[in-house]
């Protein structure tokens, strides 16, 4: 293939999925923004609490999409059709119970998981409405991510990123709807966020309604072998997707002891800018993916190799970009999540967010290099580099940062986290690339 149409084919994939995890990262920011301007602080400090379940649901969506759609890449492009259709049934199934497992979950434990989250008091019931609620749609959460990531990998991108963007306008329009004129409360944020998902499953099952996928579902024994095998391609999106969870629990209780209420809610609203940044960089590697592993199944090194600098250079314009809107822009965009005017609210988030966001000049690094590496089916350095990440790295410094330096040490665990990281996946980088 011509470089033209090499670059061509990666501004198609990876201009549709920055859009399309844009749209996804909206689901969450629409709830802070309507349940900010509509429930205050304390519904805020709810929510936080409680949307760290989806950092788990969305990780093992990944997991079992990304890595199932990376195996699904490889073997289709190798001419094992039944290894294919083996690789989506199995990550397919696997999803749905894992998908019921938490929807129960969600039915009978959401008061102490709600406690066991920090929630207490007057936050205790409302958080643990959002999580019975939420969970409750856990199937769906789970397919969708499966689904979307296996049409994107069987050639049609613009699917995914329909079924991505429609999926958050929905969230976006049934919170306005739930929260203001039907007056529903943190319920009604909650089940809007439950809807998004099935929208977006819907949708991206019209690939297979129309016949245009070349995957179905097959009888065929499921190993254990199987499924891990597809799960360790997906283990840094796993990682990375998942250690939100653990980031904002951490990040939630420390916060919470060090700065009360107010600093949780402060938190919120950073986390969730944040987090929607993270889609840019989630929107670039999950593009590059799917074109990586089908030229590592036809055993392409140049086009792997051409591919993963491409990605690594638009990361580094989009990080560049971010950690400047995070230190000029702060006011403004906190301003939008801050209805009631508190100063005291408005000061812990601008100042949060100058600190924390000085992580996104290394985030796309380390996105990048984790997706490579686990695309190219070495998902050994690929997980270790997440793991380090998204659980150890930046916990550990939270936890030391703030003993010593107190609120700005925490705020400061994110970007040295992220940093250490790409001086780790650097040193992996090197080593992987000289053995090829």
């Amino acid at each position: 293939m011509r470089q033209s149409a090499l670059y061509r084919e990666f501004t198609t994939y990876v201009t549709l999925n920055i859009l399309g995890s844009l749209g996804l990262s909206c689901y969450i920011l629409a709830d802070t923004f309507f349940v900010a301007s509509r429930l205050g602080a304390d519904g805020l400090t709810a929510l936080n609490l409680a949307i760290s379940v989806f950092g788990l649901l969305n990780g093992l969506g990944m997991m079992l999409g990304i890595g199932g759609g990376a195996r699904y890449s490889i073997f289709q492009a190798q001419g094992m059709e039944r290894e294919a259709n083996r690789t989506f049934t199995i990550a397919f199934l696997t999803g749905a119970g894992l998908g019921l497992f938490f929807a129960l979950c969600g039915l009978f434990f959401a008061r102490p998981l709600a406690a066991l989250l920090g929630a207490e008091g007057h936050i205790l019931p409302m958080c643990a409405t959002y999580l019975r609620t939420a969970l409750s749609f856990a199937p769906f959460f789970i397919l969708n991510q499966v689904m979307t990531a296996f049409v994107r990998n069987d050639g049609n991108p613009k699917l995914a990123m329909a079924a991505m963007l429609t999926g958050s306008l929905t969230n976006i329009v049934l919170d306005y709807v739930f929260l203001y004129p039907l007056d529903m409360g943190i319920f009604g944020a909650a089940f809007a966020t439950g809807v998004a998902p099935v929208v977006g499953l819907l949708l991206s099952s019209l690939h297979i309604l129309t016949g245009r996928s070349r995957f179905r579902l097959v009888r065929e024994p499921m190993r254990p072998r199987h499924l891990f095998s597809l799960s360790a391609l997906g283990g840094a999106a796993f990682l990375n997707e998942c250690s939100t969870s653990v980031v904002l629990v951490v990040f939630n209780l420390l916060i919470l002891h060090l700065a009360g209420n107010l600093g949780v809610a402060a938190y919120s609203i950073v986390a969730n800018l944040a987090f929607v940044m993270l889609g840019i960089f989630n929107g670039i590697s999950n593009g590059t993916q799917p074109l990586v592993s089908q030229a590592c199944g036809r055993g392409d090194l140049p086009r792997q190799r051409t591919l993963y600098r491409m990605a690594l250079i638009l990361a580094t314009v989009f990080g560049v970009g971010i950690t400047a809107l995070g230190l000029f822009a702060a006011p403004p965009l906190v301003a939008l999540f801050n209805s009631a005017g508190d100063p005291a609210l408005q000061s812990l988030a601008e100042g949060g967010m100058h600190l924390y966001f000085l992580g996104f000049l290394f985030v796309g690094f380390n996105l990048i290099t984790a997706s490579y590496l686990g695309a190219t089916e070495r998902p050994l350095p690929s997980s270790l580099l997440s793991f380090f990440r998204g659980f150890v790295g930046i916990v550990v410094l939270a936890l030391c940062f703030g003993l010593l330096f107190g609120l700005t040490g925490v705020w400061l665990a994110f970007p040295a986290a992220e940093l250490l990281t790409a001086l780790a996946g650097a040193a992996v980088k090197r080593r992987e690339f000289l053995r090829i």
